[in-house]
């Protein structure tokens, strides 16, 4: 598969059950309600991406930006396929949602991975040096305090701040 070939767009709410077989195709990931998934893909498609190869859907990043904080874009979840892996498509699909217009005054990217998520932790790292921006951790739910010993801690990813000339070159 060549990077090349797959098409990134806003979702739509006709792919929500598609987006929660994928994101259940890709553990360490949380699987959310069908539900949530099709409200991701109509309520959120602005700050998420859909990636499909010949029509079918291989990559998926759902993200929203945070009503208090309107230069902050929280990135939920990103999922790409087996069959996707390995070519920087979730790159792409970051860069793609931040060059989206309603993504202008953004100047920083939180997330939350958990520590044992190295892909992830890999490519919010490379996220932030292609930014030239910042990359701080911290604890945001605590397994125990807030998790009630049922899922990892998640950590608290934050990148920022960040220029937007940076993110215009991310796909130069």
């Amino acid at each position: 598969m060549e990077i090349d070939n797959i098409t990134l767009e806003a979702p739509n709410a006709e792919q929500g059950a598609l987006v929660h077989k994928l994101v259940s195709e890709c553990p360490p990931l949380d699987t959310n309600s069908m539900y949530c998934n099709l409200l991701q893909s109509h309520h959120f498609a602005a700050t998420s991406v859909a990636a499909t190869y010949n029509s079918k859907l291989v990559g998926f990043i759902s993200g929203y930006i945070i009503p208090q904080r309107p230069d902050t874009l929280f990135i939920w979840q990103v999922a790409v396929a087996s069959s996707a892996r390995g070519i920087g498509l979730a790159s792409k699909m970051l860069n793609h949602i931040l060059q989206r217009p309603q993504c202008i005054h953004i100047s920083h990217l939180e997330t939350s991975i958990t520590a044992s998520n190295t892909g992830s932790w890999k490519l919010f790292e490379r996220l932030a040096r292609e930014l030239n921006a910042p990359l701080e951790r911290s604890v945001l739910f605590d397994r125990a305090r807030h998790l009630n010993n049922e899922h990892d801690t998640e950590h608290l990813v934050h990148i920022g701040p960040f220029q937007t000339e940076h993110v215009a070159t991310l796909n130069s």
